[in-house]
């Protein structure tokens, strides 16, 4: 397994629409544990692998939660191929979402609470289930990566320009302490 290297807006993969995955064989399965590797690592809940440079339509989440304050959590890895949703509620949830791809920023995004999705795992089973709350959120946040669309494009203009702003801040700090 490997760490990759996770990409950044506003690197043009990003924008890339993710092609469907023909076959979930070995090099697929290599992949995956290569983005849980990295996901773990940076850390988050989940990725694209357009995030990591691979246009293709996978991601991986893990909303796993420490069972006891200050333990480890449990993990509860999820893998979706070629994800798609089927339906979604006209209730919607106000969430305060980040992404590795746009380091260290937030800001609420508004998505629809429960949808039902349908999707492949690493074996090649399919699945079709309905989802809610995180889990919901988390999906349908990763799912807009496949189609190069980043949380920030939920935003209005001005508060997507305050959070291109602040990270081009961070980034011209990080810079600097590294020099």
């Amino acid at each position: 397994m490997a760490i990759l290297r996770i990409l950044e807006t506003p690197d043009p993969v990003l924008r890339q629409i993710s092609v469907p995955i023909a076959a979930v064989d070995d090099s697929i399965r290599t992949l995956i544990a290569d983005m849980f590797e990295t996901m773990y690592d940076a850390p988050g809940i989940g990725l694209a692998a357009v995030q990591v440079g691979v246009p293709k339509r996978l991601l991986v989440m893990d909303l796993a939660e420490p069972e006891e304050e200050g333990a480890e959590p449990v993990k509860e890895p999820r893998v979706f191929i070629n994800p798609e949703i089927l339906t979604h509620s006209e209730d919607q949830l106000l969430y305060n979402e980040g992404c590795l791809s746009v380091p260290d920023q937030y800001a609420e995004v508004l998505r629809p609470d429960r949808i039902r999705a349908r999707w492949l795992d690493e074996h090649g089973a399919a699945h079709e289930e309905d989802l809610d709350g995180l889990l919901a959120v988390c999906l349908q946040h990763e799912m807009d990566h496949l189609e190069g669309v980043l949380f920030i494009d939920h935003l209005s203009k001005l508060k997507r320009d305050m959070v291109l702003k602040k990270l081009a801040k961070a980034r011209k700090e990080r810079g600097s302490r590294a020099a």
